[in-house]
């Protein structure tokens, strides 16, 4: 643990090179590397949600307070930047600080919020008692020039930094889907469609945007990774191909059917009860929902206790806890806050990798940082590779194009054609003059409709519900100025990054379980923003990490942005990159993994 004094320099009435004492109260008992993974979290909520530019920025900033605490050590080996300098503990914690925040002013300058990021990083040197303005002193000068190399080092990376991110040379394949309008124009039903909204929101509501969709990150499969081998065609891991209309029409329309099944549970007004505690949830094998939960507590010993709660507010809490983190860090980060989480919990004992002697709380967060944030940046190297390559179309696309084709289950019922929906009870149906005065009142005989929900009220009249509507009409459970992010669907970026942090968590802790055998979260009665409730709180309960991020995944389902290929494939290639970068990671601070 660093020690309560830091040396400062030049700052105020101390003069230079006199020990003042640290602002110890504006700490909250934290340590500086942990004060500045907050600062990038929050700049991350002001931002633009692009994962794969916060995943890369997530990492730079780990790995410059790394290469920080290194040049203090002869022994200790440095990530990208070497230096060396004498000093203790105390000019330690003044060359990390300087040096995350040199990276992260130059990364946050000309972001959504920049100029608040900006200004509370400033604010996070003086809770130090350091001043921003004066970064003389040996320790001060050490961390901005260990900053600096880290940005110089990664400017031509392939991430186009420079030119704002943007690579402009990818073209969609098919015409804008106008999601206030019924069907599809789409050309092509396995490539993206970019969407048209009336009015577009980020979704952490924090900035809008242009209405008509822009691929974020089309390049991303070649920007340079942490751990992986650099990829010549974009696609760093090979994986399976995904399943298309042209090729595997049957499987398509199967995993589209899924996404249908996923949202009718999310219906409030029925009383479906589940268990969505860990004894009946989780255990699963890599890519599948196998699982039927866990005997017992390892560390209690004991069955875990039933956690009773209706499938409607299951589906809606874990579509919304996971659609972006609670707070709007997007995926990178919010594994980011879920480690934070685990290293407060008064049950770890922070034996990186389960082994060794205790670390102190700056040292594990160091460490805990570079290897989780390193297996982040390759998984968005990973998944928005794989998004490049296949160029996959979402489930809006796809259930609006068979929609609007009609059915695909009988001969003998209207609107029957082979590229249609698949027909299910109470799920997908086609109106028939008989049904046109029941159960299907209101809709023309032949229309395929769907049990799903209403909530946008540009397409239907009354929102925030499961109803019959016309297929061709269909949303996914998300914000209407929202609907579905800025890029093809295979693999899912949440699945990826979620089991590359399950993995790390994992690694790093020596132990698959959270703390105590359990993990908690609680939305609150009320907390549902794309929905009304829940009435009474709802909380998510994890025996695992590896249970966390495979309902992450599936979370998407249930959100309607992915098909389970997506969900599946992405876990398993985040598992394959999370290996590479914890190898990596600890070579890097003399770590044994243990798997």
């Amino acid at each position: 643990m660093i020690a309560a004094l830091v040396t400062a320099f030049s700052i105020g009435s101390c003069g230079f090179g006199e020990p003042i004492a640290i602002c110890s109260d504006g700490l909250d008992g934290q340590s500086v590397a942990r004060r500045w993974n907050e600062q990038v979290l929050d700049a991350i909520r002001r931002d633009t949600p692009a994962p794969t530019v916060h995943a890369r920025n997530l990492l730079h900033s780990s790995t410059a307070m790394w290469d920080a605490w290194a040049a203090y050590d002869d022994a200790v080996n440095a990530a990208y930047i070497d230096r060396t300098i004498g000093g203790n503990d105390d000019d330690r914690a003044v060359t990390i600080s300087w040096a995350a925040h040199t990276v992260l002013t130059a990364r946050y300058r000309n972001a959504v919020g920049g100029a608040e990021s900006l200004s509370a990083f400033d604010e996070e040197l003086r809770t130090q008692c350091l001043d921003p303005q004066d970064a003389s002193g040996p320790p001060a000068a050490l961390g901005v020039d260990i900053g600096e190399a880290t940005i110089e080092r990664f400017v031509d990376d392939g991430a186009l930094e420079l030119d704002g991110y943007l690579d402009l040379g990818y073209v969609p394949a098919n015409r804008p889907l106008v999601v206030a309008e019924p069907g599809t124009d789409a050309d092509d039903p396995d490539r993206w469609q970019p969407l048209q909204l009336e009015e577009s929101v980020t979704q952490n509501e924090q900035s809008q945007i242009v209405p008509l969709q822009s691929y974020i990150g089309p390049h991303w499969g070649f920007v340079e990774p942490f751990a992986m081998d650099q990829s010549d065609d974009g696609l760093p891991v090979a994986i399976e191909a995904l399943p298309t209309v042209a090729d595997d029409l049957t499987t398509v329309a199967e995993q589209v059917l899924d996404v249908l099944r996923f949202q009718r549970r999310l219906d409030d007004r029925v009383n479906s009860t589940i268990d969505a505690g860990p004894a009946s949830i989780g255990n699963n094998s890599i890519g599948t929902n196998d699982g039927t939960g866990h005997a017992q507590n390892p560390t209690t010993g004991l069955p875990y206790e039933p956690n009773p709660m209706t499938e409607a507010d299951f589906g809606r809490v874990i579509a919304e806890f996971w659609a972006d983190g609670p707070s709007s860090e997007t995926p990178p980060g919010h594994w980011n806050t879920v480690a934070n989480e685990v290293a407060d919990h008064p049950e770890l004992d922070l034996r990186f990798g389960g082994t060794g002697e205790p670390l102190s709380r700056l040292e594990w967060d160091l460490r805990m940082y570079l290897t989780l944030n390193g297996a982040m940046h390759d998984s968005a190297i990973a998944a928005w590779g794989a998004k490049r390559t296949f160029d996959s179309s979402r489930p809006i696309t796809l259930i609006r194009w068979m929609a609007g084709r009609g059915q695909s289950s009988d001969p003998n019922l209207p609107a029957f054609d082979p590229q249609g929906l698949p027909l299910e009870s109470d799920i997908v149906e086609v109106v028939t003059d008989e049904t046109a005065g029941d159960r299907h009142s209101g809709f023309t005989p032949g229309t395929v409709v769907a049990r799903a929900w209403a909530g946008h009220e540009t397409l239907h009249d009354d929102a925030d519900e499961i109803r019959w509507i016309d297929a061709t009409t269909w949303v996914p459970y998300q914000l209407d100025t929202f609907v579905t992010p800025s890029f093809p669907g295979y693999v899912s970026g949440h699945s990826t990054f979620s089991r590359a942090g399950a993995e790390v968590l994992t690694a790093i802790t020596g132990s698959p379980y959270f703390p105590g055998g359990l993990g908690t979260w609680t939305a609150p009665a009320g907390w549902l923003r794309f929905d009304d409730g829940p009435e009474t709180d709802v909380q998510l309960q994890w025996a695992t990490y590896q249970d966390a991020a495979d309902q992450a995944g599936v979370s998407r389902i249930h959100g309607g942005i992915h098909i389970a290929a997506d969900d599946t494939v992405g876990r398993s290639l985040g598992a394959t990159v999370a290996e590479s970068a914890i190898d990596k990671a600890f070579a890097i601070v003399g770590a044994t993994a243990d798997r």
